[in-house]
C-alpha cells in the first residue's frame, strides 16, 4: 500500500481545503498585483453591489473588507508578500497532510487551534456575524479531524 493511500479521506478533505485556501490566496494576490491602482474604485463598486443584492445582511463583512482594502491600498507590496506567504503555508500544509507527514499534523493543530479562542472572543465581543461563526465551526471540525488522526497514529 502506498503512503498516500494510507491517508484517511477526512485528512484528504482537510488537505483539499488547504489547497482551496491557497488557490484563493493566489487569486487575491493576482488581483492585488493587477488592480492595486484601482482598489478603492473596485471597493466602491463591490460595496454598492453587495448593498443592492443583499441589503445590510453582510454589512459587518463589507466594513471589514473596506478597512483591509484601505490598508492594502497604502501598502500593496507588503500585502502582496503577506498573501503569497500565506498561500505558500497553505500549500505546504496540504502537501504534508496528503503525504501523511507528522509535522503537517502538528502544523494543522497549532495553526487552527491557536485561532479558535480568538475567533470565539470576536464572536462574543463584536456584533454577531454568521461568517465568523461558520469559520469557527469549520476550524473546530478541522482540529477535531487532525487531532483524531494524531491520536490514531500515536502522536499524542
Amino acid at each position: 500500500m502506498s503512503e498516500a493511500r494510507s491517508v484517511s479521506s477526512a485528512i484528504k478533505a482537510v488537505a483539499s481545503y488547504e489547497i482551496i485556501k491557497g488557490l484563493s490566496a493566489l487569486c487575491a494576490a493576482l488581483a492585488l498585483w493587477r488592480w492595486h491602482t484601482h482598489l478603492l474604485d473596485w471597493l466602491g463598486s463591490l460595496q454598492t453591489l453587495v448593498l443592492v443584492k443583499f441589503g445590510t445582511i453582510f454589512a459587518a463583512q463589507t466594513d471589514a473588507i473596506i478597512r483591509v482594502v484601505e490598508k492594502a491600498d497604502q501598502n500593496w507590496q507588503l500585502f502582496l508578500l503577506g498573501i503569497l506567504g500565506y498561500a505558500a503555508l497553505r500549500f505546504i500544509e496540504a502537501y504534508g497532510l496528503w503525504h501523511d507527514k507528522t509535522w503537517a499534523y502538528w502544523f494543522g493543530i497549532l495553526g487552527y487551534g491557536l485561532f479558535i479562542p480568538l475567533e470565539m472572543y470576536y464572536l462574543v465581543v463584536r456584533p454577531f456575524d454568521w461568517l465568523k461563526l461558520a469559520v469557527l465551526i469549520l476550524n473546530i471540525v478541522v482540529v477535531t479531524i487532525v487531532y483524531r488522526k494524531m491520536r490514531q497514529k500515536g502522536l499524542i
